[in-house]
């Protein structure tokens, strides 16, 4: 038995977090900053959020509110308290880009759309909230082409009709 057997085994310490993901509004007069990686992520569905961002669905990242921090433009930010789903939303006076969302149950937790950051936030987002509202029109993957005549744009081409075994003997 070797001596340092008996030594009391030492934890490594924690690694320190790399440089905060970091995100803004559209017009940039507010930005802010979290610890990565991110807590979570995940795709919202709900109607709530389909209409505040004004999208199929909205993208966020969750974060602990102690790892959150705004580095900018804190005297730009409103907030709207929905009082029957206990959900504030925070927006961009200027720009109107919704930037935080919170919920009373999870009095810990912030919630910022995905599209804000600029970098990674250290989670993919796995997992889907609401998944029975996914709106029939949303992209939900279809093999897409490019559009003849308009660089940068795709489309879902129409399904082929199938043919029927007469048309195929011949």
């Amino acid at each position: 038995m070797f001596p340092e057997d008996d030594a009391p085994i030492k934890k490594p310490k924690a690694v320190a977090p790399g440089r905060p993901a970091q995100g803004q509004c559209l017009c940039g007069s507010v930005r802010f900053e979290i610890d990565v990686p991110a807590r979570w992520a995940w795709h919202d569905h709900s109607a709530a959020s389909r209409r505040a961002h004004g999208a199929a669905y909205a993208t966020y990242v969750g974060s602990w509110r102690k790892r959150f921090r705004i580095t900018k433009g804190e005297a730009d930010i409103l907030r709207y308290e929905d009082k029957a789903t206990k959900t504030v939303r925070s927006f961009c006076a200027r720009c109107g880009t919704q930037l935080v969302y919170e919920r009373a149950r999870s009095p810990h937790m912030v919630n910022i759309p995905r599209a804000l950051f600029s970098g990674r936030t250290g989670r993919q987002p796995l997992y889907h909230i609401a998944i029975e509202e996914l709106q029939e029109w949303a992209y939900t993957g279809e093999p897409l082409v490019p559009l003849k005549g308009f660089p940068g744009v795709v489309w879902q081409r129409s399904k082929k009709k199938k043919r029927t075994d007469r048309e195929g003997m011949f």
